[in-house]
């Protein structure tokens, strides 16, 4: 059985975990290969609804083993405060695992990570304020903490000692803040390792000994491709690996095992945070998606940005990251919408430019070149089968299909758990 790579097409908030669900229930392992708890991920199950900001979404479907894998940085307050919340709501998280490689956000990361998003002023990235970045840099920079040094008090002190011997510069000379203790930081380390071990696994191991067993594992990315730091628009990108590719480095587990890519794409498009968005609707229009599409962040609350779909980048999504299969969300939100532009290209200082531009400046100041799309306005919440949706709906699916790279396999039509249709089976 294959290893299926499931990422956002866009800057986020596609829809992935809706897109994990539909599968869950058909596969054994569902892993969390990159990020930490700046993304979420919103499950609908029936009445109740879920926001999952860093456990994978598979921990909803009975029988499923989520792995937290060795590419996240891990809050461990954070973990527990989910596992404690869904267990409260009858939900089983006895089978996560989570891997000692994977790297631990520390109270010094998130104090950093405030107090630097603030000292860049107008020059903001826009990150969640959760630490992700610099426990990323710490990783890179190999000054890192991993989950396997709470089990070793000489290791875990000496690793906070290093890592806090400069940071306590910066903090009070730099941006005037109190020094961090080593003491408070490794007492607050340790009072989760004994709770934590039970889920500490070699989760590359784990999974390879999976596939070779016939089992199939999804690999589900946090993020999107478009916040990827090597091919999305950076600077205003997350701090890791975000495309296919991160499944691999991620995870442990080769890329030669990995025989399917999907996609997951919105039928507009959204971002959080600031950077460059070239269909990005500052009117009546971006307001009507933003608020018929419920488009506000699942882990900060904060509104989105809101803009019609922008094929080139969708194309560009399809190339980097080998997508086989797109699952398109939120097509009911454009219900009741006479016209619905879609990016086709851009004018780049008189140019058309049919692809992502490869200058970043370039793509700032792009203006999309559009092509309209006659709406509908029957209701397609209750549409389970392709065919029985709005002419002009099955039109506009098409024609993004045509203009995206890859196949759209599925399309979600609101909400609900089973408000999707299926065209191609993605796991067939």
């Amino acid at each position: 059985m294959p290893a299926i790579v499931l990422i956002g097409a866009q800057w986020g908030d596609e829809g992935k975990g809706k897109a994990t669900d539909l599968l869950g229930p058909r596969v054994d392992y569902v892993v969390k290969f990159n990020g930490g708890n700046n993304a979420g991920h919103t499950v609908v199950v029936g009445d109740e609804k879920y926001a999952l900001h860093l456990l994978p979404s598979g921990i909803l479907s009975p029988g499923v083993v989520p792995v937290i894998a060795n590419g996240v940085v891990v809050d461990i307050a954070v973990l527990f405060e989910e596992l404690d919340a869904l267990s409260s709501r009858g939900v089983d998280v006895s089978r996560l695992l989570v891997s000692a490689n994977a790297h631990v956000i520390t109270r010094y990361h998130r104090t950093l990570d405030k107090v630097t998003e603030r000292f860049l002023g107008k020059r903001q990235i826009g990150t969640t304020g959760r630490g992700i970045g610099p426990a990323y840099a710490d990783k890179i920079n190999r000054v890192g903490i991993r989950v396997q040094d709470l089990f070793d008090t000489n290791i875990l002190r000496q690793k906070v000692e290093g890592a806090l011997d400069s940071k306590n510069h910066l903090l009070v000379k730099i941006y005037n803040r109190r020094a961090i203790s080593v003491d408070e930081v490794v007492d607050d380390l340790l009072s989760y390792a004994e709770r934590l071990r039970p889920m500490v696994a070699d989760t590359g191991l784990v999974l390879n000994q999976a596939l070779d067993a016939g089992k199939t594992v999804l690999f589900e990315g946090g993020q999107a491709t478009m916040l990827d730091v090597d091919h999305g628009t950076y600077p205003f990108v997350t701090s890791s690996s975000s495309t296919s590719g991160g499944a691999a480095t991620g995870s442990g587990v080769a890329p030669n095992r990995m025989h399917r890519v999907i996609a997951v794409v919105k039928a507009y498009t959204t971002r959080v945070g600031s950077g460059p968005f070239p269909t990005e609707l500052l009117d009546a229009s971006g307001e009507f998606l933003r608020m018929n599409g419920a488009e506000f962040g699942t882990t900060t609350g904060r509104p989105r940005r809101c803009g019609w779909y922008d094929a080139p980048v969708a194309r560009y999504s399809a190339r980097i990251n080998g997508v086989t299969d797109f699952v398109l969300t939120k097509l009911d939100v454009l219900t009741g919408l006479e016209r619905i532009p879609v990016c086709v290209a851009y004018d780049v200082d008189g140019v058309r430019v049919d692809e992502m531009p490869v200058s970043q400046s370039d793509f700032h100041h792009a203006v999309p070149i559009y092509e309209e799309f006659t709406g509908w306005t029957e209701d397609i919440t209750g549409i389970r089968i392709f065919d029985d949706l709005p002419k002009n709906a099955r039109d506009y699916v098409l024609a993004l299909e045509k203009m995206s790279g890859a196949r759209i396999s599925a399309i979600g039509v609101g909400p609900d758990r089973e408000a999707i249709v299926v065209r191609h089976d993605l796991l067939g």
